[in-house]
């Protein structure tokens, strides 16, 4: 299930790409499938392992072609051990809100992003993750939880600050969001409530088949109550002169 859409983030084989957080890799692992060459971050150990199985994986099943790279290293987004412009592509999804310094970590995709590179980053959505909170503290009030929401103006200017052009925002994951509210009118440890269930059923029958109509009825309902907002953004190139 991916947040960014390809589609509005054009994707070239040989693109060195960080997924900055990666998590369980779904992004990195579209990204090698693209013939990117990649490496995917992130400062859970058991998470990196489990990486770097899949990419050993889909090299053996030859499902990313010839050319692609994929790395999965431990590291901290707020020291990335990597030299400056070191990559034409970052992309970093629902992390941000994790961070309590989310201008460092800004401040480090921008030093290791080339000139001309591309950003991509999606955080949780505004109004959808407002009703989580209201309905759960447990939802949020976690280590490692939630600690902020974005309003879509307040992260765009944090881009900008940074010294990023935004060029592109929309949401997705339309669904997602009534199964959020769910879990956390019921409790986001109880997933025994048949509400929680059915819909969960439903999200993974979506996800598995695609079917046509779903696929419809998320694309009307993201604007309205997409779980994610996804924002879009390049690093300038330096004026002529600018750098003497």
């Amino acid at each position: 299930m991916l947040t960014v859409d390809f589609s509005r983030f054009p994707l070239a084989a040989g693109d060195r790409v960080l997924d900055l957080g990666c998590g369980a890799g779904r992004h990195a692992f579209e990204c090698y499938r693209r013939g990117a060459r990649v490496v995917a971050l992130d400062r859970n150990a058991e998470e990196i392992r489990e990486v770097a199985k899949w990419f050993a994986a889909m090299k053996e099943a030859g499902e990313a072609p010839e050319g692609a790279t994929a790395t999965a290293m431990e590291g901290d987004a707020l020291a990335l051990p990597f030299p400056d412009d070191s990559f034409d592509v970052v992309i970093i999804s629902e992390v941000m809100e994790h961070i309590p310094d989310d201008k460092g970590v800004l401040a480090e995709m921008v030093r290791v992003l080339k000139p001309g590179g591309r950003i991509a980053i999606t955080v949780p959505r505004y109004g959808p993750e407002k009703i989580c909170w209201a309905l759960s503290d447990a939802y949020h009030e976690v280590e490692g939880g939630h600690i902020r929401i974005y309003k879509a103006d307040e992260l765009l200017g944090k881009m900008a600050e940074a010294g990023l052009k935004p060029y592109g925002t929309h949401h997705a994951h339309g669904l997602h969001s009534p199964y959020w509210w769910l879990k956390c009118a019921f409790g986001v440890d109880n997933d025994k409530s048949l509400p929680v269930r059915a819909y969960h059923k439903l999200l993974v029958w979506d996800i598995m088949k695609k079917p046509a109509a779903t696929r419809v009825a998320e694309q009307l309902l993201n604007p309205v109550i997409g779980k994610s907002f996804v924002a879009y953004a390049t690093k300038p190139h330096l004026p002529a002169g600018a750098a003497e």
